[in-house]
């Protein structure tokens, strides 16, 4: 995978989709609040989005709902994390940058160890790891989170993740780049797809976030 590249489109198969406007990041909270409640061991989440567009935010409102412990933060230097559950018996979250690796990558991860007891998070997983983690017959769900109103893979809709500056060296940015007023204030959109029989039909979500496509 390229540093340059902008997220990859979308893995033909889906069951559905949900697209949701998420004018704040409070509201992308509580998107990820709601999403928590459908989720079981053995679920997989890919997540994909560029800087800034409330990925970090997203999964560390997930594992507050989830129960787990420990700081949720971008995993962009580490590639893995397992936040283990208060609840020696209830799932952990394991929390995965793709970004930076590659299918040979993942799987020195060994996510299979882990995958059926907990519920897993990758992020820039898309195209990556379903097949390796699940086969032809898995189910996970996609969720892309997009800055602006613009239609996902609408031209213009998403900046490069890491841009080059013209004569210099490349700059490598984080999802920390940008300040917390520049997060609140910027409106996100984001597309949920479910894939598989374990998903096969929408999950009810509360009124403002079941826009359907």
């Amino acid at each position: 995978m390229t540093g340059s590249a902008p997220p990859p489109a979308a893995l033909p198969g889906e069951n559905w989709q949900l697209h949701t406007q998420l004018p704040h990041l409070e509201a992308t909270a509580e998107f990820a609040r709601a999403l928590a409640a459908h989720l079981d061991p053995g679920d997989l989440l890919v997540l994909t989005g560029g800087l800034g567009a409330g990925k970090t935010t997203f999964t560390r409102e997930l594992a507050h709902a989830l129960g787990v412990r420990g700081q949720v933060s971008s995993p962009t230097f580490t590639l893995s994390r397992i936040h283990p559950h208060e609840d020696p018996a209830t799932a952990d979250l394991v929390h995965v940058d793709a970004y930076r690796t590659d299918a040979a990558g993942i799987e020195s991860l060994d996510l299979l160890a882990t995958l059926r007891t907990s519920i897993t998070v990758v992020e820039w997983g898309r195209g990556l790891v379903e097949q390796s983690l699940l086969g032809a017959s898995g189910s996970w769900l996609d969720l892309e989170l997009n800055q602006g109103t613009a239609s996902p893979g609408q031209a213009g809709s998403e900046p490069a993740a890491h841009e080059e500056p013209r004569g210099g060296a490349p700059v490598i940015q984080t999802d920390f780049s940008e300040t917390e007023e520049e997060l609140l204030g910027v409106p996100r959109r984001a597309v949920l797809r479910g894939y598989g029989p374990r998903w096969m039909t929408t999950p009810t979500l509360p009124r403002g976030f079941n826009e359907h496509h």
